[in-house]
């Protein structure tokens, strides 16, 4: 740690003298170039971030549910974290064709979507005034709460407040890493975009081991506490930061003149902050975050399109997806939906070095079609086959994570140094808007299908 530190003051000292020249230190990527290892480092560490902010997020929809069945819930309440169980006790109580639950998944996704929805919107305009270490805190605690939460849970109230704190853990988790994705060479949107496609499988396949291996339910979320700790171990430790970017820590912004840096040099742990070695962004103004934000609408747009349509599939379609001329019941068809999605959202999201998608409304388009296809297949059960649906689910998930990871590559490579901590910041509301959005519409959509006869 010692010579690395020495080796960041010596460019201290030479971006002082950019600063005293142009008033605005530029961003790392651009002016800092990394040896093999400290890059191999970021990207490890960004896939770690990754992984483990969404690892919560993810599993919370499986083991939740698992710790309610050994509740009293009421007849019908609706808060039920995942849809249909694979318990002995869930049975259906309509006559529809489809086999529908009582209430529709796209109602638990909105409950699990809001509070990263509402951090999302409102981050990008002050989360700048609170330092990156303080926020990784909070992210930690959140995850490990949840965690813990859950797993000691005796009502519903319980069990979702543990899902809202997974929730919060994930949303800001995002958006700050995102954010801090701009100090470090583009790559490591990459690493970042895989490891968060990574979660989705990992999470959902380590739940089903450990309990399949013997582990109840609550041993196995105790076990994953694990996780928020190789989180805060990876963001401290394993990242090495070029010398604009914020370190473990959670010093106070001390600014040199009336326009305060957003971001600036922070010390390790238990260290004190030295003015004299801070490297200063300045903040945007409210006018300049609103030209910012109207730029990036051709990205954003399309992205939140196709995170609808994705999540529209999963939560008001796949239940209604079911075969019963097969060797899977109905829990079991729905996981195998689950699992080959976040197969698909994996592959995409980790190809973006071999493949780059500019034209994200292509994505769009493309994540429409099939969602309107399987609306139809919903409406007129056409398809011979669960297999026919498996692949078409691979392709959602194709699509979705391609539209995820493309978009931040482009907005990252299409900003102005001083302009990309804010741009990466407010690019991840489109995709929480999108499945916001599909939630609400799922439900009536849930409800109309299973009240036919």
């Amino acid at each position: 740690m010692g010579h690395a530190g020495g080796r960041w003051q010596e460019a201290y000292d030479e971006s002082e003298e950019t600063e005293e020249n142009e008033g605005v230190a530029l961003s790392a990527e651009s002016e800092v170039t990394l040896d093999a290892f400290s890059q191999l480092r970021n990207n490890a560490g960004f896939w770690l971030l990754g992984l483990c902010n969404n690892f919560a997020y993810v599993v919370m929809l499986s083991a939740a549910h698992d710790i309610l069945s050994n509740q009293k819930v009421p007849e019908h309440n609706g808060t039920r974290p995942i849809p249909p169980s694979a318990s002995p006790e869930n049975t259906t109580t309509n006559t529809s064709q489809y086999d529908c639950n009582t209430i529709s998944t796209g109602a638990v996704l909105l409950a699990d979507i809001l509070p990263t929805l509402f951090i999302k919107f409102s981050a990008p305009f002050c989360i700048h005034l609170f330092p990156y270490g303080l926020r990784v805190a909070i992210c930690v605690t959140s995850a490990w709460g949840s965690f813990l939460l859950v797993a000691f849970s005796t009502n519903t109230t319980q069990s979702l407040l543990g899902v809202v704190l997974a929730s919060i853990s994930s949303g800001l988790g995002e958006i700050t890493f995102l954010a801090l994705t701009s100090f470090f060479n583009s790559a490591v949107v990459s690493a970042w975009s895989s490891g968060t496609g990574g979660a989705g499988l990992i999470g959902a396949l380590s739940y089903l081991g450990l309990t399949q291996a013997g582990l109840t339910p609550q041993d196995t979320l105790l076990f994953m506490t694990i996780v928020p700790v190789i989180m805060l171990a990876s963001y401290c430790f394993l990242l090495a930061p070029p010398p604009q970017a914020p370190r473990c820590g959670w010093g106070v912004c001390k600014p040199k003149s009336p326009r305060c840096p957003s971001v600036i040099q922070q010390p390790l742990l238990g260290d004190r902050l030295t003015v004299p070695q801070m490297i200063q962004k300045p903040q945007l103004t409210l006018q300049e975050k609103e030209q910012v934000a109207k730029g990036l609408l051709k990205y954003l747009i399309p992205l939140s399109v196709v995170y609808f349509a994705e999540y529209f599939i999963n939560q008001g379609l796949f239940e209604l997806l079911y075969f019963r001329n097969t060797t899977l019941n109905h829990p079991e068809q729905y996981r195998w939906y689950q699992m080959l999605y976040q197969a698909g959202v994996f592959i995409s999201r980790s190809s973006a070095s071999c493949i780059r998608i500019r034209k994200i409304w292509l994505l769009a388009i493309l994540q429409c079609l099939n969602m309107v296809f399987l609306l139809f297949a919903v409406s007129y059960m056409f398809l011979p086959n669960i297999y026919v649906v498996f692949v078409l689910i691979l392709y959602e998930g194709l699509l979705g994570g391609a539209g995820y990871v493309n978009t931040f590559h482009c907005v990252s490579e299409e900003s102005k140094p001083e302009h990309r901590e804010f741009a990466m910041g407010v690019a991840c509301i489109a995709d929480t808007l999108g499945i916001s959005l599909s939630g609400a519409i799922a439900i009536p959509v849930h409800n109309y299908f299973c009240h036919l006869p």
